[in-house]
């Protein structure tokens, strides 16, 4: 018998009467609310985790609310439930580290109010079973988001980053209204599962259209090139809320593509949107990111090319992959900006490190040959075991695997001691090893309650063999730079590539530039 309703439902409650309790102390030194934060983003954890429990034991629990096209659902299940956890957790870490960031602040009860009512939000939207819903918890994430983006609003900056976010923010929030109302008109329902349902069938224009605006939000609510400025400059807030947005906000447009998934894949031309936009924005990311100095802007530009990476699986179809990297960069992303500042103290307390070991043309060419046979091995080794991989987790794996071999080139630069080698050989088997293990992992936690990645047509084969390509050639580029990376030429490309091609340039001028946003 399962129960009658999802047991994390209560959790964004909670934090909402807390957020109602601490902005009701908005100045400094607001008594025990800094406790009770952390205490509510504590006892959401811990609801969170029974909503883990009660679907194993009773299985999955839906709540409706409403009728007809104003329907909102909550439901809990695997993915809901994954996704719960993983905010949850987050959270609490954000909130616990803000009680000490912001003490003494002048606005510090409003800031603990507002981090909460934003973590209940997103906690919503994870729950989310209807578009109805998923559409107003993007909402009610974009403007308590904002009201944090412009916790500082004297800052000029501040104020520009959060007209950004507004801007592409509110413009993927139309895009989701929008596909909701025709797919209400195509279906008759907005309702997540009975979509997925009718979506097998196939799609008729109106919902081929529901599909595009889908990819389209998605792409705005992860910063995809070329409007990705606003997440770079977001530093201007606090850095709980930087931590918060790289680690669980950003990753939103990735889970509303999951929960679609069945309706995305069934238009080929939403799917192959999202590998070209995918790939562009992973590769920009990632070779922007190389040329950054300040460490928190690295970060964001490393959360661009990780949310195009996502991106890119959801467009091949491998869904349980794309889940299994949202929860592995949310880990990793808030533990990188939480602790990017003891990291900068830790390396400037480092002595001066010796010459860097430069690998030569022939080097990187023994490097990729030697990962490329070492994925292969592992791929026919998997193959046995697990049965054969699908087109595309090979091609996704292939990507992967070019990271492996600018590692290995590094090892087998003339000049690289022999414990660089092994070492740099070891870690590539490592990475080659976990790669299939966490897609078995993935497939085995959600792979039931998300379509197969489909066989690919002339199309889908198309995109693989250029992103294969692409990414292959920036990896080598990647590889021999240190060879001519003191050209005049190299020097001019690197500043052009430090400012992002100026892609920011232009959206600050189409908005105003620091003239965007008013102090508040």
């Amino acid at each position: 018998m399962s129960l009658p309703a999802p047991i994390p439902l209560l959790a964004p409650i909670l934090l909402l009467a807390a957020a109602a309790l601490a902005l009701r102390r908005p100045g400094p030194r607001p008594g025990a609310l800094p406790r009770l934060a952390e205490a509510a983003a504590l006892t959401a954890l811990a609801l969170a985790g029974a909503g883990v429990v009660q679907l194993v034991t009773h299985g999955p629990a839906t709540l409706g609310l409403g009728a007809g096209a104003g329907l909102i659902v909550l439901r809990l299940d695997a993915i809901g439930a994954t996704v719960t956890l993983l905010v949850a957790f987050v959270g609490w870490v954000v909130v616990r580290y803000a009680r000490s960031y912001l003490d003494g602040e002048p606005r510090e009860g409003a800031f603990h109010g507002l981090l909460l009512a934003t973590l209940a939000a997103v906690l919503l939207l994870a729950q989310a079973g209807s578009l109805v819903l998923l559409a107003a918890g993007f909402v009610a994430v974009g403007t308590a988001l904002r009201r944090l983006l412009l916790f500082y609003p004297a800052r000029a900056e501040a104020r520009r980053a959060a007209a950004k976010f507004t801007l592409v923010w509110t413009a993927g929030d139309a895009a989701i209204w929008l596909a909701a109302a025709l797919l209400w008109i195509a279906y008759g329902t907005t309702d997540l599962a009975a979509l997925a349902q009718a979506a097998q069938a196939g799609l008729p224009p109106a919902a081929q259209a529901a599909a595009g605006l889908l990819v389209l939000a998605a792409a705005l609510k992860t910063a995809a090139f070329p409007l990705h400025g606003w997440l770079t400059e977001v530093m201007e807030a606090p850095t709980p809320v930087s931590a918060l947005l790289h680690a669980g906000i950003i990753n939103a447009g990735g889970v509303a593509l999951i929960r679609t998934a069945d309706l995305i894949q069934a238009s080929p031309g939403a799917m192959a949107a999202l590998v070209m936009m995918g790939g562009l924005t992973a590769l920009f990311g990632a070779v922007v990111m190389l040329t950054q100095s300040a460490v928190k802007t690295a970060l964001a530009w490393s959360t661009v090319s990780q949310m195009g990476f996502m991106l890119l699986q959801c467009g091949l179809g491998l869904w349980a992959l794309a889940l299994f990297h949202i929860i592995a960069h949310s880990l990793y992303k808030a533990h990188a900006f939480l602790a990017a500042g003891g990291a900068v103290r830790a390396v400037a307390a480092i002595r001066a490190p010796g010459p860097v070991a430069v690998p030569g043309v022939g080097a990187v060419a023994q490097a990729f040959a030697l990962a490329l046979a070492l994925y292969a091995a592992a791929a026919l080794a998997f193959g046995l075991i697990a049965g054969p991989k699908s087109a595309q987790a090979l091609a996704l794996g292939a990507i992967l695997i070019f990271g492996v071999a600018y590692l290995v080139a590094q090892g087998l630069a003339d000049a690289a001691p022999r414990v660089l080698t092994r070492r740099t050989v070891l870690a590539s088997a490592g990475a080659t090893l976990a790669y299939f293990g966490f897609q078995l992992l993935a497939q085995a936690l959600w792979g039931a309650h998300l379509p197969k990645a489909p066989v690919p047509g002339a199309l889908e084969w198309a995109l693989i063999v250029l992103a294969i390509l692409s990414f292959g050639m920036i990896a080598v580029a990647q590889a021999l730079f240190p060879l001519w990376a003191h050209h005049p030429a190299a020097a001019g490309l690197r500043v052009h590539l430090a400012n992002g091609l100026y892609l920011n340039a232009v959206l600050d001028r189409l908005i105003g530039g620091l003239r965007a946003g008013k102090p508040m």
